[in-house]
């Protein structure tokens, strides 16, 4: 999603080197405009003062502006600390005195390309934003060859949601769908969500599907992504690489918004019962925007059926 911004910044001349964990290193690396990655030695959680100093004496001098993507008090120390010039990010939690250059939060929630783009200071055709990432082909069949792929022989599914299981259509659905499919199923996500896709493995059983989940490198996944015939999936980081190689995609959304956060490829097709006028009674729950149903049934997820992907996908 911020993938948009860079390229803003990179037409108008900027050199750029993008901070980042390990686990989301290799999409940067994907961006052509993007010249360095330093891996961030950060732990997830807690504010560790140390190591965000240490990399910080590491850096000085070496930039003019720092854009701060995240809205977090932690993120925007670095460059602070580092005494890089001009900081440039929305004013966040408590951050005014770490930034030089501040927008104010927007009230209600915007699509997040348009929120991350607003920062390179030109608004002019933020809409039309949309993600692009690029790998060589012969990285790519280097990828598929290390994990026994063909291009286009198979489907994708990323059945996990980082953010709670009121985003996660039901296993069995991605299961019933993998039946119904003439090629098989390459099952990604990470390590934690192992279990989620051999639980589905299992319920479509024959053979069907292939789990990879936690046994890929970033990379790797990219790869079966970018060559796979189809890819579907839940709101999650893997349906927006999927939308920024451009490949044919079934998003299916529960608890969030497409108006937030849609896959922004014109080969998406995107399942959202809010705005399905046929489907009564209506969602008026929906969007709740939260990790789990609050009210115990999960009808934005559970009432999209397979037959109903299978159809988007034809």
């Amino acid at each position: 999603m911020t993938e948009p911004l860079l390229r803003r910044l990179h037409a108008r001349g900027e050199r750029l080197t993008v901070g980042a964990l390990p686990w989301v290193a290799p999409a940067y690396r994907a961006m052509p405009q993007v010249s360095e990655v330093i891996e961030f030695p950060f732990q997830h959680g807690g504010l560790q003062f140390k190591a965000r100093r240490t990399l910080a004496r590491q850096v000085q001098g070496q930039f003019d502006a720092a854009y701060v993507l995240p809205n977090s008090l932690k993120s925007a120390l670095l460059p602070f600390l580092a005494s890089i010039p001009r900081r440039v990010g929305y004013l966040g939690e408590a951050r005014v005195g770490l930034l030089t250059h501040r927008l104010k939060n927007p009230k209600n929630k915007p699509p997040m390309v348009a929120f991350y783009s607003a920062l390179s200071g030109d608004r002019e055709g933020l809409e039309q934003d949309r993600p692009r990432l690029h790998l060589e082909p012969e990285m790519v069949d280097a990828a598929l060859a290390e994990m026994g792929l063909q291009r286009g022989g198979y489907y994708v599914f990323a059945p996990g949601a980082e953010y709670g299981p009121a985003k996660r259509w039901p296993a069995i659905h991605f299961a019933e769908l993998a039946q119904s499919l003439s090629l098989p199923v390459v099952l990604l996500g990470s390590a934690k969500e192992a279990p989620l896709c051999e639980e589905i493995a299992a319920a479509a059983a024959h053979g069907k599907c292939l789990n990879l989940a936690g046994k890929t490198s970033l990379l790797q996944a990219f790869c079966a992504i970018a060559a796979a015939k189809a890819v579907i999936s839940n709101d999650s980081g893997l349906m927006h690489v999927a939308a920024a190689f451009g490949v044919r995609q079934v998003a299916v959304y529960g608890s969030s918004s497409p108006l937030h956060t849609p896959p922004l490829n014109d080969a998406a097709s995107v399942l959202w019962l809010k705005e399905d006028a046929a489907y009564q009674p209506p969602l008026d729950c929906a969007p709740c925007f939260e990790r789990e149903c609050p009210l115990g049934h999960t009808r934005c997820l559970v009432d999209i059926t397979p037959a109903r992907v299978l159809a988007a996908l034809t």
